[in-house]
């Protein structure tokens, strides 16, 4: 018998109630039971960093967690970076800054840096966006782009006046 459980969250702000496997990983819940096919599955390994969201605001690795042990959990993909069609500041930084190519880790990234963005007290070094983007895998971009990215979204966050998150 299947050990099944029922769960409540949140997704990109909208409410989800559902059932589903202990075994299932958060990853396969998002993208197969309630459609947020952006989340990747790369290495499934947790090494990749391609299947980061956010939950509870911090980076996790979708692959290494259980979509059980996201109960009345707030999660955020990439599909909840934008604003309907308007990409988020981040989003487009990563564009102009040809932080993406193919674009498989683009979602992990993008993840990674907000929560980053949104934790910074102060002005960004690169040394320290390096150290943080060197915990994805990138295998066509680089990483000089999404350093730009992220250090580009920095500044411009600050100097409209908000914080960097």
């Amino acid at each position: 018998m299947i050990d099944r459980h029922a769960i409540r969250l949140r997704v990109n702000g909208r409410h989800h109630e559902l059932t589903v496997e202990a075994r299932r990983t958060l990853a396969d819940m998002l993208r197969h039971d309630l459609g947020y096919t952006g989340t990747h599955l790369g290495c499934e390994h947790g090494i990749c960093g391609a299947c980061t969201v956010l939950v509870d605001g911090e980076p996790a690795r979708s692959c290494l967690m259980f979509g059980v042990q996201a109960d009345g959990s707030e999660v955020t993909t990439v599909e909840g970076l934008a604003d309907g069609e308007q990409l988020s500041d981040l989003q487009q930084a990563f564009s102009d800054h040809h932080a993406l190519q193919c674009g498989f880790c683009t979602p992990g990234f993008l993840l990674l840096a907000q929560a980053y963005l949104g934790e910074l007290d102060g002005e960004p070094s690169e040394a320290e966006v390096r150290e943080v983007v060197a915990s994805n895998l990138c295998r066509c971009t680089g990483y000089q782009g999404l350093v730009d990215a992220v250090l580009a979204t920095a500044r411009a966050r600050r100097a409209a006046g908000g914080d960097a998150g």
